[in-house]
């Protein structure tokens, strides 16, 4: 158990299982993409550690470009997706894998994918370490996904609650008050 602020979580994901995840999305990236002009485009501020990783675990070099959206406040979307850093000019007629931290609505994505498409980039593959199924409000596209979870509200490798617990190694969820994942 861990303590963040007013908010108590327990072990989800150890870091041994984050690693294996991280292993296999890499392996089928190197093997569908290693062949193209590609940027990656980690998605910040979340996914900067599991991008790293990733980057290490692959078997080829890509160029990689930060972009920053987020429509997080507290342990609840807002509803408004905001751009920070967007995606640059050189994507046009190139291969992008965009790599986030995890997909819920699938608001944020939606909103991502369509500002891209204005940049008119060759090909765009999405990437997330976890993907919330039953939270999917907005059909979007994940070619790669590293686990489906359940609709729990996590911190450490990356995720946050505030901007506090992104250090961790491995991934807690939030514990309510009776014990039981929200």
């Amino acid at each position: 158990m861990i303590q963040i602020a007013d908010k108590t979580f327990e072990l989800f994901i150890d870091r041994h299982e984050i690693e294996t995840i991280v292993t296999d999305l890499a392996h089928q990236i190197s093997n569908d993409l290693r062949d193209k002009d590609l940027i990656l485009c980690p998605v910040l501020s979340g996914s900067f550690i599991f991008a790293t990783d990733l980057v290490r675990a692959l078997d080829f070099d890509p160029e990689i470009s930060f972009v920053k959206y987020g429509s997080y406040v507290g342990t609840q979307s807002s509803g408004t997706v905001q751009e920070m850093l967007g995606f640059p000019d050189i994507v046009k007629g190139r291969n992008i894998l965009i790599v986030e931290d995890i997909i819920e609505s699938g608001t944020s994505m939606k909103t991502m994918l369509n500002r891209l498409a204005e940049k008119h980039p060759a090909s765009v593959k999405v990437c997330t370490l976890m993907h919330k199924p039953n939270r999917l409000q907005c059909n979007v596209q994940m070619d790669y996904i590293g686990r489906c979870i359940p609709d729990a509200f996590i911190v450490g490798y990356g995720f946050d609650y505030n901007g506090h617990g992104r250090t961790y190694p491995d991934i807690y969820s939030l514990v309510s008050e009776t014990n039981n994942l929200v």
